[in-house]
């Protein structure tokens, strides 16, 4: 019993420890900052690896996979389309078979 107090202890001391120890970097990481951010969050969020900083790059990216997802559409609308156009000229499948 005295053994598992003891080692939820040291595991919330463990913690405690990991959580000053990452203020403490970050806070190294604001102070050595050149420019400082407009947004403390973000600037958390960018150190954290939470979320990636925006980039034009990625932006561009992101368009094009809109676009991909576009055209893929019209392709499925167009592809359902014609194969309904194609079932009007050819025979059913029962009558095919049968010949």
């Amino acid at each position: 019993m005295l053994f598992k107090e003891g080692a939820a202890d040291l595991g919330c001391q463990a913690n405690s420890c990991c959580t000053k120890n990452l203020g403490l970097v970050l806070l190294v990481a604001l102070y050595e900052e050149p420019e400082k951010p407009d947004s403390a969050l973000d600037f958390l969020k960018h150190h954290l690896g939470v979320s990636a900083p925006e980039n034009p790059e990625i932006e561009a990216l992101h368009l094009e996979v809109a676009e991909m997802k576009e055209k893929y559409e019209a392709v499925l609308e167009e592809n359902k389309k014609l194969k309904t156009k194609l079932a009007q000229y050819e025979p059913p499948q029962d009558e095919k078979h049968g010949e």
